[in-house]
């Protein structure tokens, strides 16, 4: 529940998760970082096994407006692509009142084999996103291909990162917690926190998306 966060806690971000098609399960890494961390919550989206793309992007859209404190969203798969079309259609000024997402393994809903529930979500949407961002992609992922993931990062203006060969991010992956999300997901939550130093910061989130482990803490230096 949004409300095991902190009254005193209103200006650290509220990490969202949007999983993808048919839900995440118990053992998917975004339900253990629900359960692990207080700041973490899911957005209930529903008609997990039939997805309407208008109603995920309410659903999104209806999380994001109840809030009083800024936004990190923390998607996989379709979910990342009902995240890219919320950006779109959404006119939120840069930065609030999402101040950064993390994509990992978007599903590429525009190849001719693509599932028909895949397909309603098309064409990707390619309008940069209003927010720092992460795209993560596995070099073997049966959803999207190396090359077509990082196309989408171009197009929204994230960052890109390879997973290296781990399917599709999930719990089939045998990866658990995911650590090395968790490391992602904390450059964002950096990156978002010096959009309040105005444009001129914008160099220093560039540069903390970009650089990895304890060397992120230090980017904010890099001018």
């Amino acid at each position: 529940m949004v409300h095991d966060i902190h009254e005193n806690d209103r200006h650290h971000p509220l990490v969202l998760t949007v999983p993808g098609l048919n839900g995440s399960g118990p053992s998917h890494w975004q339900s253990l970082w629900e359960s692990a961390r207080p700041d973490t919550v899911r957005v209930e989206l529903g008609m997990w096994s039939q997805p309407h793309r208008n109603a995920w992007i309410t659903k999104i859209d209806q999380a994001i407006r109840g809030l009083d404190r800024p936004v990190i969203l923390v998607a996989h798969s379709l979910g990342c692509l009902a995240v890219a079309w919320w950006a779109e259609l959404s006119g939120q000024p840069y930065g609030w009142p999402v101040a950064g997402a993390l994509l990992v393994a978007p599903a590429d809903v525009d190849r001719a084999d693509a599932r028909d529930e895949l397909k309603r979500f098309g064409p990707s949407p390619t309008t940069p996103l209003p927010f720092p961002s992460i795209v993560v992609a596995s070099d073997d992922d049966p959803w999207i291909s190396p090359d077509r993931a990082r196309s989408l990062a171009a197009s929204w203006g994230s960052h890109f990162e390879s997973a290296g060969p781990i399917g599709h991010i999930n719990a089939a992956s045998g990866i658990g917690w995911w650590q090395e999300g968790q490391q992602l997901l904390e450059r964002v939550i950096r990156a978002s926190g010096r959009l309040s130093g105005g444009v001129e910061s914008l160099r220093d989130v560039r540069a903390i998306l970009a650089v990895s482990g304890t060397d992120a803490a230090h980017a904010h230096y890099l001018r």
